[in-house]
């Protein structure tokens, strides 16, 4: 039936694993239980006045010594090579950036595209490469019984194949800040057809499970040129241009303003200028906004998108 079809090819393998153990654990809570039941009856003071004694039995511990270990050897070798599977993506993977940040997460396809949520395409391995740009998340997609922590400065991969379409939930299991309960998004499983129509399109591709007829219903107005940089840098997840508070200082109204920077441990007060601006971007770890972490990467940027960012920074007064 559909309803037991697993949405995944790793939670298949999860779920079976999760299943073996479980029996055999209940088997055997079955099992000791009945023989507790037993000895207190079989051997209750009412049957027994006298107690007798016991001496050991060679054979009966043998048993209870080889046969654990041999269970236990069969569980590990089966959890690991299930483990094994999970770490090793085929080699036509397709290969996406997870990129966690407080406190939200995005992904960068082999053609440039970023997004919010993941789009995949049923029935084709995907390989994620995981990294965090700040304090340790956790990348979890219960659906697909997939977990795998996301660290700074190190990637680290597994892999999935999608059986079946739909919208599954992502979550960080890693308490990772005032914001960690809003760190959500999607994997967005889509037909083969309407992933490539999307990945190969433009810009004015409409995504995946998106009705075609939205792209007619989008506002005319274009975002500012800067800002659509800083969206496709990821700039915008971490500092706001509407003046609330993110993890990262937001960007409205500090031009001209006074502010306090620190820099080698040392703090001077300086008037937000394009020198200073260019600086924080190209060198975020040098120059830092008091009272903020000094968890901004490094932006590759090229000379025209760097001069265009300023400019739109400049407006927002």
């Amino acid at each position: 039936m559909n309803w037991l079809q697993e949405a995944s090819t790793s939670a298949a393998k999860s779920d079976a694993v999760f299943f073996v153990v479980f029996g055999l654990s209940l088997a055997f809570l079955i099992f000791i239980t009945a023989m507790m039941i037993f000895f207190v009856i079989r051997y209750s003071k009412k049957r027994n006045p006298v107690a007798a004694q016991i001496e050991g039995h060679a054979g009966l511990e043998t048993i209870w010594t080889v046969l654990p270990l041999i269970i236990f050897v069969a569980i590990f070798y089966y959890g690991w090579t299930n483990f094994d599977y999970m770490r090793r993506a085929p080699s036509d993977s397709m290969v996406v950036k997870v990129t966690a940040r407080q406190w939200n997460w995005s992904f960068e396809y082999p053609n440039g595209k970023h997004t919010k949520l993941l789009y995949v395409p049923l029935n084709r391995p995907m390989k994620m490469e995981v990294r965090s740009l700040d304090v340790v998340h956790g990348f979890f997609v219960p659906s697909f019984r997939l977990k795998i922590d996301a660290v700074p400065s190190h990637a680290n991969t597994t892999w999935f194949q999608a059986t079946r379409l739909g919208s599954y939930d992502i979550e960080c299991t890693v308490i990772c800040g005032v914001d960690h309960s809003l760190m959500l998004s999607k994997v967005v499983v889509v037909p083969e057809e309407e992933f490539r129509a999307w990945y190969f399109g433009g810009e004015d591709a409409p995504e995946p499970g998106e009705p075609k007829e939205a792209t007619l219903q989008k506002p005319a107005v274009a975002e500012p040129a800067g800002l659509q940089i800083m969206r496709a840098k990821g700039c915008v997840a971490c500092h706001s241009v509407d003046g609330h508070a993110m993890v990262g200082p937001t960007l409205k109204g500090h031009f001209g303003q006074k502010v306090e920077i620190v820099s080698n441990g040392a703090t001077r007060q300086e008037v937000v200028n394009e020198e200073l601006v260019r600086t924080a971007i190209l060198k975020p770890r040098e120059e830092i906004l008091k009272g903020y972490p000094a968890a901004m990467p490094t932006i590759a940027l090229t000379s025209a998108e760097l001069a265009t960012v300023v400019s739109y920074l400049k407006t927002l007064k």
